[in-house]
């Protein structure tokens, strides 16, 4: 597991993952992506995305993530965003959670950060054989 700040190690990223993506359904969020980051970075190892429709829905959602992470034995290291809520990070340490709306996901682009080199990688494995 890529971070140690975490004592209760009974908990493991694939059971944590779980707990998240049940709070992202449970309040209905779009667009859902995960991207495993292992041997990417060291500061986790899953990022989960999301998109809510308001900011209230992205704020409702994020606060839903936290409540299921306790629920799970995991207190958040962090939660930054909440104020304005276009954009709420919720750091679980092995899995941060990034719930935004669509507008600010699309204009980061996330997912073309996190998967740049996945696409080439595929290409050269389909020429290859």
């Amino acid at each position: 597991m890529a971070n140690s700040s975490r004592t209760d190690k009974s908990v493991t990223t694939s059971k944590l993952r779980q707990h998240v993506i049940s709070a992202l359904e449970e309040l209905k969020a779009k667009d859902v992506r995960e991207i495993d980051v292992r041997g990417r970075t060291s500061i986790a190892d899953l990022l989960v995305i999301a998109s809510g429709t308001s900011a209230r829905h992205v704020k409702s959602i994020a606060d839903e993530v936290v409540k299921f992470a306790k629920k799970a034995g995991v207190m958040p290291l962090g939660v930054e965003g909440e104020q304005e809520a276009e954009w709420v990070l919720v750091d679980l340490g092995d899995v941060i959670v990034h719930v935004m709306l669509p507008r600010i996901r699309e204009f980061y682009g996330l997912e073309r950060l996190w998967t740049v080199g996945d696409r080439e990688q595929d290409a050269s494995a389909v020429s290859a054989g």
